[in-house]
């Protein structure tokens, strides 16, 4: 363009000066000029007369267009002559020049962006993938060549299914559409899942799953909720079959997903609420407290039998040892008994009349060692006089009467008892007796 612009004003110059010349030739002039003989380039005359109608002077456009941009860069518009028309052309084409640059480092600013912190970038190429960007600040090649497309890989999502949760009131409005769910054993049960995830890749994410990935959690849950109830019975699902019903449901999720490819990572599923139906409900928590009686009752007699077991067991133990100890110190009796007679024996055999008169008088002092009566032989000729300890007597006769009667026994009583009792033994034998 400018070397155009240059090579037009040198032109311009030469017929100029052609012009003014002495000889008056007109060989260098314009087809255009005044008073020029040349003919039109498109076939025409000059446009000085016939009527025709010429095309536009393009050399005119041009002027105004250069005189418009030098009065808006700083150069003076309408000037005449050679001189000022190659000045302000010069710098009409300087400013042009000066537009279109900031034009483009304004479209190339365009390129700049921001990814936050647990974000990720996908930069696409004319609408293909090129390349995951992690956070900072990034640039790619502005559009429409390159876009890009910011995905929060770190954010917990949390999708409901069989209920709604209200934004303002935070009430629950039941869907029964997703809700209710028919068990193994042909009952219908009202069900609530809440299901938390998040984006594993963004790729994946933009490329394979064309609607919301809320949307498509739902519907994927739903429909392995459905399969894993299918396959379990009414009570294990609203009873004690919660945790393996919640987890069988995460695992099959996740699988489904991935068959997807939908770049989704679920992170936990929870079981909210299962019931059974309104209509038969007061039968289901009758047999519900049934249950819960039958375990009480069952801790409490594992807690009983923890208690009486450990107690008998002592119990035992203790038996065991006395009867051990009963039958240790029998044997060692029998085992002394036994050495005692061997050893007495070698005694006998040594001494025969010795070890008789030993054995008779240990036999009367283990006899008489316990009597209550004293006999003391006079051997010069009186009455043998027999001593009767009275209080030795009224002991024995009071034990024994307590034992027989379970009262108490008068002392008096005994005593005359006693005393009658020694009277008569006196008279019959011709003693005398001491009191």
């Amino acid at each position: 363009m400018r070397a155009w612009l240059a090579a037009r004003d040198k032109l311009t110059t030469m017929s100029e000066s052609n012009r003014l010349s002495s000889d008056g030739a007109q060989q260098f002039m314009a087809w255009n000029e005044p008073g020029s003989d040349k003919p039109n380039p498109w076939g025409q005359g000059n446009g000085q007369g016939g009527g025709q109608q010429t095309p536009p002077d393009l050399d005119q456009v041009i002027r105004d267009l250069q005189q418009k941009f030098g009065a808006i860069f700083g150069g003076r518009g309408g000037g005449s002559g050679g001189g000022g028309g190659g000045s302000a052309s010069k710098m009409g084409a300087a400013g042009l020049g000066v537009v279109i640059t900031l034009v483009v480092l304004g479209w190339l600013a365009t390129g700049f962006y921001v990814v936050e912190q647990g974000e990720q970038a996908v930069e696409l190429r004319f609408g293909e993938f090129k390349e995951i960007k992690e956070a900072g600040l990034r640039w790619h090649i502005p559009y429409p060549i390159e876009s890009k497309e910011l995905v929060n890989v770190q954010k917990i999502r949390t999708v409901e299914v069989g209920y709604r949760t209200a934004t303002r009131s935070g009430q629950l409005a039941k869907v029964p559409s997703e809700a209710l769910m028919l068990t193994t054993d042909e009952n219908i049960i009202d069900i609530q899942f809440a299901v938390q995830f998040d984006v594993r890749d963004p790729k994946e994410l933009l490329f394979n799953v064309s609607e919301p990935d809320e949307q498509v959690v739902r519907q994927a849950t739903e429909s392995a909720v459905r399969e894993v109830i299918g396959l379990s019975s009414m009570d294990r699902a609203i009873t004690g079959g919660r945790a393996e019903i919640a987890q069988s449901t995460r695992t099959l999720l996740q699988e489904i997903l991935d068959r997807y490819q939908s770049g989704l990572n679920i992170r936990n599923v929870e079981m909210q609420n299962a019931q059974p139906p309104e209509e038969v409900k007061p039968a289901f928590d009758d047999a519900v407290k049934a249950r819960e009686d039958q375990v009480r009752i069952k801790n409490e007699a594992e807690a009983y039998s923890n208690d009486i077991l450990p107690r008998a067991k002592g119990q035992a133990a203790r038996l065991l040892q006395e009867a051990e100890a009963y039958e240790a110190s029998k044997v060692a009796l029998a085992e002394g008994e036994a050495s005692r007679f061997t050893q007495v024996l070698e005694e006998y055999l040594k001494a025969p009349v010795i070890t008789r008169d030993r054995l008779y008088i240990e036999a009367m002092e283990s006899v008489l060692g316990n009597s209550t009566k004293l006999v003391i032989d006079q051997k010069s000729g009186g009455n043998n006089v027999m001593y009767l300890p009275l209080d030795q007597l009224i002991k024995g006769q009071q034990s024994r009467a307590t034992a027989s009667t379970g009262g108490s026994v008068d002392s008096s009583d005994s005593t005359s008892g006693i005393r009658d009792s020694t009277r008569r033994g006196s008279r019959t034998s011709g003693r005398v007796s001491r009191f």
